[in-house]
This record gives C-alpha cells, structure tokens and sequence, in this order.
C-alpha cells in the first residue's frame, strides 16, 4: 500500500512522462509538400529585331547636253557628277518632258533583267506611289535641288517649283547653290541640318 506521499510522487512523475512525450513527439511531413511551388516562366523570346527600311533614293541631272540623267544609285551618280560618264545605261529618245533623250543609269543587277523597267525607270514614269524614307536631288541651272520626303519630290517634278526652300549659295562641290526643299512642316525647323548632312556624306 502506498502511503499519500508516495502516490503524490508517482501521480507526478506520470505527469512528467506524458508531457515530455508530448514535447518530442511529431508528426511526420513531407518536405516537399511543406515547401510551396515555385512557378517557372519561360523567358520571354527576345523579339526579332526589324531590318531598318531601307532608304529610296533617286537623282537627275538636266545635263548641258540636253539630256536627262536619271538613276537610283547613289554610287554611280556621284561618279557621274565627277566624269560626266555612265557605266551601263538604258536610252529613250524624245522621251523628256521637252523631247529630251533619257537616260537611265543601271547597276549590275539591273543589267540581268532588260525586260524589266528599271526602279530609276518605274520613278521616271509615275509608276511608284510611295516610297517612306526617301533622298534625292535634281541637278539643274547649275544648281542642286535637294529633298528629303517624297511628296516634295513629286511636287517639284509636277510643277517644276519648290515653295519652300532653304538656299546655302555656294555650298556644293564646286561651289554651286543649294536647294533643299521644306515644306508647311520643315520650315518651321529652320535650318534642315539633316538634309545638309545626308548632302555633304553623299560626296565623302
């Protein structure tokens, strides 16, 4: 028979026993369900990048001989300008507006298909609508005539007049005057530096 004391002891220590069981004991988790999900996203492609458009540009020169250059290349223009002289043309006779002889400045390329107009060819015959970024000159007078949008390009071939302009007298190669055609927009700007500069890097 246990006395009071003693069962108050042994009462205790049971006390004890459980709640240290309690303590230690755990539920067993699965690691990988405690941890939440990372969500993974594909980077997004990187977008191809555009090719720039590419720039139409085209020239004429009423030449002193009464002929009318006409071509698309920058390259064979400029040597033109510098010889007088065009590698490989195509020539209609009578075909200018005053009855004058044309002639078409061909690249290469051009060359291999004779049985298609030319884009010097297409320009010159009001065939091409729109053209976006363009460049071109017009050699006349002894004067450079010199645009940057296409409408005021087609303008001064329908009218033969530009009505604005910002003028840099002896300002071209070999020292004639420049023209460059604004228009309700551009002359607001002033000065059309970028004009200038496209002019001046076309003879560097």
């Amino acid at each position: 028979m246990l006395n009071t004391l003693q069962r108050k002891s042994v009462v205790a220590l049971s006390a004890l026993f459980i709640l240290g069981g309690c303590a230690t004991h755990q539920a067993p988790t699965d690691s990988k369900a405690a941890m939440p999900v990372a969500k993974t996203e594909s980077a997004p492609v990187a977008a191809k990048a555009e090719a720039p458009a590419q720039k139409q540009t085209y020239f004429m020169a009423y030449h002193e001989n009464g002929r009318i250059y006409a071509m698309t290349d920058p390259k064979i223009y400029v040597s033109f300008l510098n010889t007088d002289e065009v590698p490989l043309t195509r020539t209609r006779i009578g075909a200018g507006p005053e009855g004058e002889t044309v002639i078409f400045g061909i690249t290469k390329a051009d060359g291999k298909h004779l049985d298609k107009p030319t884009a010097a060819e297409d320009i010159f015959d009001g065939r091409t609508r729109d053209v976006g970024a363009f460049y071109g000159e017009v050699l006349r007078n002894g004067r450079f005539h010199v645009f940057g949008e296409w409408k005021d390009f087609q303008d001064y071939l329908a009218h033969k007049e530009i009505t604005f302009t910002y003028t840099e007298i002896g300002a071209g190669p070999k020292g004639e005057t420049v023209i460059y055609a604004l228009n309700g927009v551009t002359k607001k700007k002033g000065r059309p530096v970028a004009l200038v500069e496209q002019f001046s890097a076309l003879r560097k």
